[in-house]
């Protein structure tokens, strides 16, 4: 048997798959979009754009941002009872609901 790759897109078929209508280069403006230090900020990985990914098991996670660190920001969350912190590009990071409401 053939040993099975274990890269960094490696079992993320599903995750860092567009649907049809959504194909290609994300607008702009999630590029330039800019978060303050304390936002809360859902890990939303845009598979068109592998610079400044942060690794697929992120995906859906809610942090903090902590700073900017050059055009990316350094975030923080919690797993388990350990802090972890990623660095990620801002066209990988979503504004979170600040409301009660849950979407």
């Amino acid at each position: 048997m053939v040993k099975s790759s274990k890269g960094f897109r490696s079992r993320t078929r599903g995750t860092l798959t567009k649907e049809v209508r959504e194909r290609g280069r994300p607008p702009v403006t999630r590029y330039l979009q800019t978060f303050e230090v304390g936002d809360h900020v859902i890990v939303r990985l845009e598979p068109s754009e592998p610079r400044g990914m942060p690794h697929p098991r992120y995906q859906g996670r809610v942090c903090v941002v902590l700073e900017r660190v050059g055009r990316a920001y350094r975030v923080e969350f919690r797993d388990g009872q350990k802090r972890k912190e990623l660095i990620a590009n801002p066209v990988h990071l979503a504004r979170a609901n600040q409301g009660g409401a849950r979407a």
